[in-house]
């Protein structure tokens, strides 16, 4: 058994970027903050910001498109996966590690200061 899950909450560091696949479908990627917050050995309190890449496809990434932007807040629900390119000058391999958003909830408030009302996932109702 193997269990491949991811669970986020952070901040858009800026607007989805949404293009179109072959097929078709859209993909979303955009980066997500999340920031931990604690007292060092020496008393003095600390922030750390760790970047996060993140990928939707299909109807999630039309959610993304049409609800996200930079600085909101968001639960992110996926997989992490590793995957390996070319780079561009012809240097090597690179490779790149991302998460694959399967479910979003918006959370925060909006500017009229109501809560969000949108929840998306990529998992089909049966």
């Amino acid at each position: 058994m193997a269990i491949n899950k991811v669970i986020m909450i952070g901040n858009l560091g800026a607007n989805p970027e949404i293009r179109a696949l072959p097929s078709g479908q859209n993909v979303a990627n955009f980066s997500l903050a999340t920031t931990e917050r604690f007292t060092d050995r020496h008393g003095t309190k600390q922030e750390r910001t760790d970047w996060h890449r993140i990928v939707a496809f299909g109807p999630l990434a039309d959610t993304c498109e049409r609800f996200l932007s930079k600085g909101r807040q968001v639960y992110i629900e996926g997989r992490l996966t590793t995957r390996q390119y070319e780079a561009k000058d012809g240097s090597g391999k690179r490779y790149r590690t991302e998460i694959v958003a399967r479910q979003l909830r918006l959370l925060g408030k909006h500017a009229d200061g109501n809560p969000p009302k949108a929840e998306a996932s990529a998992d089909i109702p049966f």
